[in-house]
């Protein structure tokens, strides 16, 4: 299943959004909300007053009212830890009739979120794993249905962030572990890339940003041909060359093995 794009899927309409619990993930969503998708009433609420001082710098509407910020929205976009969601949806119980719930809480079964949402005239829920890219509009976001039907919403909203895959639960969380965790697992290489260049000689300013547009450029560049990863590599990988003994070095030393370990969990 390709991306839906942002264009084929339109919003109606003014939308009040509430992003409930702004720390990394649920921060990273609403500045990208509030830099991508200008448009929409967007409320930040965090635990405590100093967190709300960078959104409310980026004017941001911001609250410490859980209660009173979903009152106010139409999409209710939840992102505190998974241990706290549930005395979260019970604070917020009585103002979520008519709303869309969104869960940004990983590891949540939607059987117990349900469970949880039950009696609260909730209209849909979701549970959505974007990553930290969307602050910059670049996340791979995927999304799976508790209850209700609000598909193009919630394309509407995380397309604005990136790219967005609905899929079933069975799903969700091979989606989490390739494109939310693969944040990090991408990071991790550009680090161990980086201490190779610095230990050929490159200064560390040097490897980071060598290492940063190779990757940027390599998957830009895998990505406009369509091609599989292999494709391109054989494009790099003259017979006798430097890159195969490369690669067959990083394989000696389990590269592959390890990143499909590291994906599985």
């Amino acid at each position: 299943m390709k991306p839906v794009q942002t264009d084929k899927v339109p919003f109606q309409g003014r939308r009040a959004v509430a992003v409930i619990g702004a720390g990394n993930m649920g921060g990273a969503v609403a500045i990208g909300l509030h830099r991508f998708a200008p448009e929409y009433s967007l409320t930040v609420t965090t635990a405590h007053a100093s967190t709300l001082e960078k959104y409310a710098s980026l004017g941001i509407a911001t609250s410490l009212d859980n209660a009173a910020s979903a009152d106010s929205a139409d999409v209710v976009i939840l992102g505190v830890k998974p241990w706290l969601v549930q005395g979260v949806i019970g604070q917020m119980a009585p103002f979520l009739s008519g709303k869309v719930l969104l869960s940004l809480a990983a590891g949540i079964p939607s059987a117990q979120m349900a469970e949880w949402l039950s009696g609260t005239g909730v209209v849909a829920a979701y549970m959505v794993i974007p990553n930290l890219a969307a602050e910059i509009g670049e996340s791979m976001t995927f999304a799976s249905a508790i209850l209700g039907e609000a598909d193009a919403l919630v394309l509407e909203l995380f397309n604005r962030l990136g790219k967005t895959l609905l899929v079933d639960e069975r799903r969700l969380q091979a989606g989490m572990m390739v494109a939310s965790c693969g944040t990090a697992f991408a990071l991790r290489y550009a680090r161990a890339a980086m201490e190779g260049g610095i230990q050929l000689g490159l200064y560390p300013a040097e490897a980071q940003e060598a290492v940063y547009q190779t990757m940027k450029g390599a998957v830009d560049l895998a990505a406009a041909r369509g091609s599989h990863p292999e494709a391109e590599i054989d494009r790099v990988t003259t017979p006798g060359g430097i890159t195969i003994r490369g690669l067959n070095a990083m394989e000696a030393a389990g590269f592959t093995a390890a990143v499909i370990a590291g994906v599985k969990g």
